[in-house]
């Protein structure tokens, strides 16, 4: 079966949610430019969005529209050729609404999962629970006339554990999108040791037709991208902890977010990170690694804290974070959570209190975001790092522990053959993540 038959009739479980509602779109866009490109014979391409919320499916029809339509504006003149045969699309208005109508004419939003047992292709991309996962492949196995193919956006529980639980006899991939898929670049596919061929070449194909970065990873619970995250999410909650001994826990959150957003460049401190994700989310992916590798000792008990106390983080609807260990305002960090009093106390008064005795950066220090637009950003960070070395400040210090720990932990991936080369670590942490450089590098030596 060729790639576009493939695509026939597709299933996206997890229709509404932040993933899902990226898969759809994706999906939907490159079905209707399938659809475009065979003109006259084309097939009738249908995607069926599956999600538990009709609240949460017409919001998706919304964002549908919405995004569809930037898209089609960005590339009204590819699309003036498409539909060049088309006598009754004049304007470029014209053409580009048409695009949308034909977008959205491929979605059948559904509350049943019964539409899946005809799909030919299951994008699954439910919440990160094993057991959830494993009862939706397992109904639709049962009753799936087409022999479906699965593709999976778990972001940590190995492809072969959900193989063999399903008895999907190797037709399951791993294909995880990072956050939000339409926007994000990077696609981790992870094949089990049984994952058929035809399945691991439709994955590629399909992510090189999204124009995505394609990482492999192998089967490892967290795979390249968690695996990082989460042990270096571990390790600043851990020098939080040491440095609660001397100060109070919101200063020294304060003090780790600082230390690994500004003196480490990167896009977000690492508590704003673990907020971004969700406390209760890289809480349960912990859980998901930490009982598939035994010895590992990947849980914290902080973060068991705080989520008892209802402080979860994650974003609402419009991308915004909810507070976590943090609290937003405008987007930006106003506060840090004081766990013994259940508030928060202004980052104006921990900073008072903080900056001075961290130290400043480098004197050729440079936001996030300017350094990742430098097209001498190599030269940059070599002198950048070059000074960090020689500080010792307190913030130094902690800078150069962090990085150096960061870099263990990208070297430890590779060691243990989760990531194949140095290189498809960095790549996932320069894509997936933003860095403005991979955590292996000669800057922590």
């Amino acid at each position: 079966m060729n790639y576009a038959d493939r695509l026939e009739n597709v299933a996206v479980l997890g229709a509404a949610g932040k993933m899902g509602s990226g898969i759809v779109l994706l999906t939907a866009m490159e079905m209707a430019d399938l659809k475009l490109e065979a003109g006259a014979v084309a097939k009738d391409y249908v995607l069926q969005a599956i999600d538990v919320s009709p609240k949460g499916l017409s919001g998706l029809i919304q964002y549908l529209r919405d995004q569809v339509l930037r898209a089609a504006e960005k590339k009204a003149v590819g699309l003036r050729k498409a539909y060049e045969g088309r006598q009754d699309l004049v304007e470029n208005e014209d053409i580009v609404n048409q695009y949308v109508e034909d977008v959205l004419s491929v979605v059948r939003p559904t509350t049943k999962i019964e539409a899946a047992y005809d799909a030919g292709i299951v994008f699954e991309a439910v919440s990160e629970n094993p057991e959830l996962k494993v009862k939706l492949l397992s109904q639709i196995k049962a009753n799936n006339t087409k022999n479906a193919l699965f593709l999976t956006n778990t972001s940590s529980i190995p492809i072969s554990e959900l193989n063999d639980k399903v008895k999907l006899d190797g037709r399951i991939i791993g294909f995880h999108f990072y956050n939000p898929p339409a926007v994000q670049k990077l696609v981790e596919i992870i094949r089990a040791e049984a994952t058929v061929p035809d399945l691991a070449d439709f994955a590629t194909q399909f992510a090189k037709k999204l124009r995505k970065t394609v990482v492999p990873s192998h089967d490892v619970a967290g795979f390249i991208g968690n695996g990082h995250f989460m042990r270096d999410a571990l390790h600043g909650i851990a020098e939080a902890e040491k440095l609660a001994a001397d100060m109070t826990l919101a200063d020294a959150v304060y003090v780790v977010n600082k230390v690994s957003q500004d003196f480490l460049i990167r896009p977000m401190g690492i508590f704003q990170l673990i907020d971004y994700v969700g406390v209760d989310v890289c809480q349960y992916i912990l859980k998901v690694m930490n009982d598939r590798m035994p010895g590992a000792k990947l849980h914290s008990a902080l973060l068991d804290r705080v989520a008892a106390l209802g402080v979860l983080g994650g974003q609402f609807a419009d991308g915004s974070q909810k507070d976590g260990f943090l609290k937003y305002g405008k987007g930006r960090p106003t506060g840090v959570f004081n766990p013994d009093k259940k508030a928060y106390v202004p980052v104006a008064e921990i900073a008072a209190r903080r900056d001075e005795k961290l130290g400043p950066q480098p004197a050729q220090a440079k936001p996030w975001k300017q350094v990742i637009s430098l097209a001498d950003k190599a030269a940059f960070l070599d002198g950048y790092f070059n000074e960090l070395r020689e500080m010792t400040t307190p913030g130094a210090e902690l800078a150069r522990t962090y990085g150096r720990r960061s870099k263990d932990i990208g070297l430890g991936l590779v060691k243990d053959r989760v990531a194949a080369r140095d290189e498809d670590v960095n790549t996932v942490l320069l894509t997936g993540f933003y860095h403005a450089y991979g955590p292996i590098n000669h800057y922590f030596d």
